[in-house]
């Protein structure tokens, strides 16, 4: 169990309250005296000003209709303040906003609430982890009522009071010696938390699962496995393995939300260990009963948040091998299809191919490709299905190539679409790789890990260009630009009603571009450490700003030997910055 220490300053009076650190700084004026509580109407339709999911609103759009700064004036952005945060450790922060007041989280889970027009400390709260966890931030939070939500590493849900920063629950979902992790924080659907378990890669039997909670207590309402069992064709969709050695399936993205058929649509991972031998999903089964698809992996989950009760799903990618999991964001957008209307969940998997699904019973509607891959051959117009080229299935004792390989065309960061435009906003790498299994010896028991070693090599005939930021017309499926740069884009997109698109990069730029031409309008200039994180907007005092955290350390981390002359500082620093029009 982690330990808290506290106390709350207020006045220049000290007070310690036992099992909490908050320290709170208050002024005249101070914006956390006009926090109020965030109501399900909040969430469902949040104030132009406010940042208070991880994507901002409840369809995973990404997009804020602000448009103070805009395409004529973006070009004299400045620096209005920067706060430091814990250096070292790995963050890919998404800070959060409500009525003037910013809470972030550390990458050793410091977390604080700021004045978001000035960046004055307000309060802090310190979680403190094991000493065998690693100090690594959440990728996202969320805020309810009068707390504010917090998933750990080490598997607990905690609850803040939003205006004091003292804890009001702490829930352990998992036990963390046995390797279970959150990497991204919980959407709130309905009045429930919703939260996904990660990190099993680790051997866990029987893989992850997604969690219901309430927001009161913490306590668990329902679970749903993301890797299937029992015996239907679902639970017999993995070769005969029996469920003890079904390892993987993480919910490491947090989901979206439809109101109106309360469902939430979330993401799961991939199998563990990648290579699909040593998982046991080859050769395939003579019963005619089981099959190798290795469900729920690689798929679209549709959960109803009030009972648990999973409605439909998709799977993308069965029997994935090369570590290409669809567990990104779901973006809900009624589109035209065939000449009608449809509600559609659309997302993108690391090989960079945009896929869309009818929202209300999962059927697949279409494709679009991006990044230069090999690894699909073809997919069927009517059901999605992939044609995979056997050439690029890593076999035990081969080296084969592929492209993209981990961490994919599109990583973690990301996607964002406008509906000013209509278009998806993507951030994309281009690359490949030689691959490598690292069999198990006779007799060796699988202990986590994904068994495979991808030496990273440029695009054969690519331009040089590793980084990208793509505009795609969603009615159609048309591109509208690209803008191509040496350095990985690092962060993800970030639209704007004011026509401008923010995205952030390895060589610790922060840029804005032209939302309808791809245009270059802005550069922050160098920063001090890459951008990888998610940009936000907001407006304080009735100002709008633009928050991005650098950081380093994770996820794209892995195409470093591509860019070697890309240099980041050794002690990997991280920063608050927030940029705005002059006064």
């Amino acid at each position: 169990m982690a330990t808290h220490y506290g106390r709350v300053t207020l006045f220049a009076t000290t007070a310690i309250a036992a099992g909490l650190f908050a320290t709170q700084l208050a002024a005249q004026d101070n914006p956390i005296d006009a926090v109020t509580p965030v109501t399900d109407e909040m969430l469902l339709n949040p104030p132009d000003g406010d940042w208070l999911m991880w994507r901002r609103t409840y369809n995973g759009w990404g997009y804020s209709p602000l448009d103070q700064i805009n395409k004529d004036n973006v070009k004299d952005l400045k620096l209005a303040w920067a706060w430091g945060m814990s250096p070292g450790g790995r963050t890919q922060e998404t800070p959060l906003v409500h009525d003037g007041v910013m809470y972030i989280q550390n990458s050793s889970h410091l977390i604080q609430a700021l004045d978001a027009a000035s960046g004055d400390l307000i309060w802090e709260y310190q979680y403190t982890l094991p000493d065998e966890v690693d100090p690594n931030g959440e990728r996202s939070k969320a805020i309810y009522d009068d707390k504010l939500i917090i998933a750990t590493r080490d598997a607990h849900l905690i609850a803040l009071d939003t205006k004091t920063g003292q804890l009001v629950w702490d829930k352990q979902v998992a036990n963390y010696k046995h390797g279970f992790a959150f990497s991204s924080g919980p959407l709130v659907a309905n009045g429930v938390i919703v939260q996904g378990m990660t990190s099993c890669s680790n051997a866990q039997p029987g893989g992850c699962f997604f969690t219901g909670h309430d927001v009161n207590t913490g306590e668990e309402l329902w679970r749903v496995h993301t890797i299937a069992r029992g015996d239907t064709p679902e639970g017999n969709s993995w070769n005969g393995v029996p469920l003890e050695s079904r390892h993987g399936g993480s919910a490491w993205i947090t989901g979206s939300y439809d109101p109106e058929q309360n469902l939430v649509f979330a993401g799961v991972g991939q199998v563990y260990p990648w290579n699909v031998e040593i998982a046991g999903l080859t050769p395939p089964s003579a019963d005619p009963n089981v099959t190798n698809e290795a469900l729920y992996t690689n798929s679209t989950l549709a959960i109803d948040p009030t009972t648990g009760e999973l409605k439909w799903y998709h799977q993308y990618l069965p029997t994935d091998s090369l570590d290409l999991d669809y567990v990104y964001e779901r973006m809900l957008i009624d589109l035209p299809f065939e000449g009608e209307t449809r509600k559609q969940v659309v997302t993108t998997g690391k090989i960079g191919i945009i896929e869309s699904l009818d929202r209300n019973t999962g059927e697949w509607l279409w494709a679009k490709e991006t990044v230069p891959q090999n690894v699909v051959l073809s997919i069927d117009e009517e059901t999605g299905a992939k044609e995979i080229n056997p050439e690029v299935i890593p076999v035990i004792g081969q080296t084969t190539f592929n492209c993209p390989a981990d961490p994919g065309g599109r990583a973690w960061q990301a996607t964002a679409y406008s509906p000013r435009t209509e278009a998806l906003y993507l951030p994309t790498v281009e690359f490949c790789s030689n691959t490598t299994v690292n069999p198990l010896d006779p007799g060796q028991i699988y202990t986590g890990g994904g068994l495979q070693t991808y030496s990273r090599v440029p695009l054969p005939d690519g331009d040089g260009n590793i980084g990208q930021v793509r505009a795609v017309k969603l009615t159609d499926q048309s591109d509208m630009w690209m803008y191509r740069q040496y350095p990985p884009i690092t962060s993800s997109t970030l639209p704007t009603g004011g026509g401008v698109v923010f995205a952030g990069s390895l060589d610790r730029k922060f840029m804005a571009f032209d939302d309808e031409t791809g245009e270059m309008l802005w550069s922050s200039g160098k920063l001090d450490n890459a951008l990888e994180s998610f940009p936000i907007t907001y407006e304080a005092d009735g100002k709008q700003y633009v928050a991005i955290v650098a950081s380093w350390a994770s996820g794209l981390g892995r195409l470093a030997s591509l860019t070697p002359d890309v240099k980041l500082p050794p002690d990997n620093p991280h920063t608050l910055y927030v940029f705005a029009l002059p006064d």
